[in-house]
């Protein structure tokens, strides 16, 4: 059986040591994240560019409407937030949620998981950094193939809080 590719990733992550993250992803192991998102919301790109500062390849995707990408990928009603994305075609994203997540979700990854979540836009989370307020406490929340959600980790802007 060939192994996938998000199993040659969180080997070659524990390969790295722990010591390699946070921080950029190596060359080799770049994941691409394709984001759905609506050109005229602006903390989206900032989303963006926090994953592009943290090692990931960015497909972007500028849209009318995120809905019918979100409803292809799965994404519960209850967690909406303002874009959708997916990682390498596989977990699928949706909001504001951190590299550090991503990379978590990707290393050790829970039996059924199908994607992470940020509901609303709390202030702090990337790419919801506002300048003179203090970062929300806020939940990154994981769903299951078979509808299951359960807090994944507690963030205080973008570091576990």
């Amino acid at each position: 059986m060939k192994p996938s590719r998000r199993h040659l990733l969180a080997t070659g992550l524990a390969a790295l040591g722990a010591s390699a993250l946070p921080g950029a992803l190596p060359a080799a192991s770049r994941l691409r994240v394709d984001v759905w998102w609506h050109p005229g919301c602006g903390c989206c790109s900032h989303w963006m560019d926090h994953l592009r500062a943290e090692g990931f390849d960015i497909a972007s995707h500028p849209v009318e409407e995120v809905g019918r990408h979100r409803r292809e990928l799965g994404t519960p009603s209850n967690l909406l937030s303002c874009h959708a994305a997916q990682v390498d075609g596989g977990l699928v994203l949706e909001g504001h949620v951190p590299a550090l997540a991503i990379r978590r979700a990707l290393e050790d990854a829970a039996p059924g998981l199908r994607g992470l979540a940020v509901p609303a836009m709390p202030i702090g989370s990337p790419g919801m950094e506002i300048e003179g307020m203090a970062p929300e406490t806020y939940d990154v929340i994981a769903w299951a193939e078979d509808g299951r959600q359960w807090v994944f980790l507690t963030m205080q802007g973008g570091i576990p809080a």
